[in-house]
């Protein structure tokens, strides 16, 4: 069983299960509202330098979110994913 994580530190490219998310309420009901709940899988596609969005890809949908709001989200990390 991999290690939980917070999706800012996964690896761009690999996928990860959502497990929880940190957060206080309002930012829990904006993530369930793009389509980030637990339970979901969640592709990291990018990251930018120096704590910028963080590039993910939810179902077909591909979205940034910031730095902060990525290190709230709790993952883990599934086999890497096949472009």
């Amino acid at each position: 069983m991999s290690a939980i994580v917070s999706l800012a530190e996964l690896k761009s490219g690999d996928n990860g299960v959502v497990t929880s998310i940190t957060g206080g309420f309002g930012m829990v009901r904006k993530l369930n509202a793009l389509g980030i709940y637990e339970g979901r899988m969640i592709l990291k596609v990018s990251t930018q330098w120096m704590r910028g969005p963080v590039v993910i890809r939810v179902g077909s949908t591909e979205m940034a979110i910031g730095y902060g709001m990525a290190g709230k989200i709790m993952v883990r990390p599934e086999m890497r994913a096949v472009a």
